[in-house]
């Protein structure tokens, strides 16, 4: 499932000829009017308050481009929202067309006013492959990319991109662009079809000269819930994004996805033997780590099942959920063009209570790395009533995971047991860590299955890691799947994370 399968109003202002005689985002910018974030949240809730009106799909000649000549046309750097005066960040724009179906309005906020930034084809550079285009005056944008000065002085590098639906992604310094977060998820995996609710509107708010984070406003709309959005957007060797959003349901939310993350997972050692392919792993996240409600930490190495799986850790309160890309040596990848190794991981820190519920891990077959096949969210225990106002509250970092204290898992594999009784063999290995120095002896191992029985396995010391690894076994007999459950500890007190994993036949 890939993320990407995932309004007129310039019409006055171009009616007038005084107007018509300027480039179209400088006619756009001279109407101006007072805003605040609350202004956001009124339109929101005006929406909620009517029925859905789904927005016109963008002129057929966009739709029909193909990939190389939508990529052919090239925004001009020099001409970015703010490029010509002090402010800390530039902004640039992404053209509609091919799978971006529908256009989102894009304004800027100046000292409490804001202007909308009108559509403009002249911004963009035309490649000789890019076919000439209708070029009709409320066409809007696809999305926005944030630049400021990061590493390189004196030069404003991409971070943080806002296009399709209500997909958004980033990064910290020196890494590539790789998994993406939603504003909402909605009946992910549910068999009448999942809906995708989109970002209609940005507001872009002027940083100061020496201003480090940048403020977007976003307005939300889907035929079950609007909303609006804040986002703090602070950059660094972690992108920071503190998310505040009202949402107003139209109908019942049975199934929302609060802070959804979708990723990529293709193959690992545990799978590999299904794909031809010169590299050892392809993924941009390996595993999801959640931090629950009684402080137990949480390590879930991802898959690519043959059968879409769906897997709940029921919960109160979380302190923290995220996919993690925990391989970060080129030879983990052997991928000279992709840099999966670079590729960020993103944990999610919700901000007051969120009440009973479940992290939800979704899990889609998928046969190619073009393909978003992982989502992972918050799931709310109780459905959220029609005319509900429900206030949300996170924090997102971009880059490297947290440290949670204890010993993390850094690799799975596993395979058939070739000697003996027939069944799977399982390797776990752990990092070096203080809490697991010594012989390994003195460490616990807590294994266990619901399902099937397992070999009381062998810990030792890993020369090449400095840390532990398990190796033990299974025979899954008639069962088509087996969940694993295993912590290392020491004198009865947790030495690492949790490792969780489902075997499926």
């Amino acid at each position: 499932m890939s993320s990407f399968s995932r309004r007129g109003f310039l019409t006055s202002l171009l009616s007038s000829t005084i107007l018509t005689a300027l480039p179209l985002h400088q006619a756009a910018a001279s109407g101006a009017a007072a805003f605040s974030h609350e202004v956001v949240i009124d339109r929101a809730r005006a929406l909620a308050e009517r029925p859905y009106q789904s927005r016109p799909l963008v002129p057929q000649d966009w739709l029909d481009l193909s990939y190389d000549q939508y990529k052919a046309h090239r925004f001009r750097l020099e001409d970015a929202i703010w490029a010509d005066g002090d402010s800390s960040y530039n902004i640039d724009l992404f053209l509609p067309g091919l799978y971006f179906r529908h256009t989102v309005q894009v304004n800027t906020v100046d000292q409490g006013m804001t202007r909308p930034f009108g559509f403009d084809l002249a911004l963009f550079k035309r490649g000789e492959i890019a076919p000439p285009l209708s070029n009709p005056p409320d066409l809007g944008y696809s999305g926005v990319r944030l630049r400021t000065q990061l590493d390189q002085p004196g030069k404003k590098t991409e971070f943080c991109v806002f296009q399709g639906a209500s997909y958004f992604r980033a990064i910290g310094i020196g890494q590539s662009y790789g998994l993406s977060a939603r504003g909402l998820a909605l009946k992910t995996g549910d068999p009448m079809g999942e809906e995708f609710p989109d970002f209609i509107e940005f507001w872009l708010e002027k940083p100061a000269p020496d201003q480090r984070y940048m403020v977007v406003h976003a307005l939300m709309d889907s035929p079950s819930v609007s909303g609006a959005y804040r986002f703090t957007v602070t950059p660094g060797s972690n992108t920071i994004m503190d998310v505040e959003a009202r949402l107003f349901a139209r109908e019942e939310l049975s199934h929302a996805g609060l802070a959804p993350l979708t990723s990529m997972f293709l193959f690992d050692r545990t799978n590999r033997n299904r794909f031809d392919d010169f590299r050892p792993n392809v993924h941009d996240s390996d595993g999801l780590l959640v931090q629950n409600g009684n402080g137990e930490t949480l390590w879930r190495p991802l898959a690519n099942p043959t059968r879409l799986q769906i897997s709940s850790f029921v919960d109160e309160n979380p302190r923290g959920f995220g996919l993690m890309q925990r391989s970060r040596q080129l030879g983990d990848f052997e991928d000279l063009e992709a840099f999966y190794h670079r590729r960020p991981s993103l944990w999610v820190e919700p901000k007051g209570d969120w009440g009973k519920g479940a992290v939800t891990l979704v899990e889609i077959p998928a046969d190619k790395e073009i393909y978003d096949n992982i989502v992972a969210y918050w799931r709310p225990r109780e459905p959220y009533a029609p005319g509900s106002e429900i206030p949300l509250s996170y924090r997102l970092s971009w880059g490297e995971e947290p440290g949670l204290d204890l010993a993390r898992v850094i690799d799975t594999a596993a395979g058939a047991r070739i000697f003996g009784t027939p069944g799977r063999l399982m390797t776990v290995d752990f990092e070096a860590h203080p809490l697991l120095e010594g012989n390994p002896d003195e460490v616990e191992v807590h294994l266990s299955s619901p399902h099937v029985e397992v070999s009381e396995g062998v810990l030792q010391r890993n020369p090449a890691t400095g840390g532990l690894r398990l190796a033990f076994s299974f025979a899954p007999n008639e069962e088509n799947h087996v969940e694993l459950r295993l912590q290392l500890r020491r004198e009865g007190k947790a030495a690492s994370e949790v490792w969780l994993y489902r075997w499926t036949a």
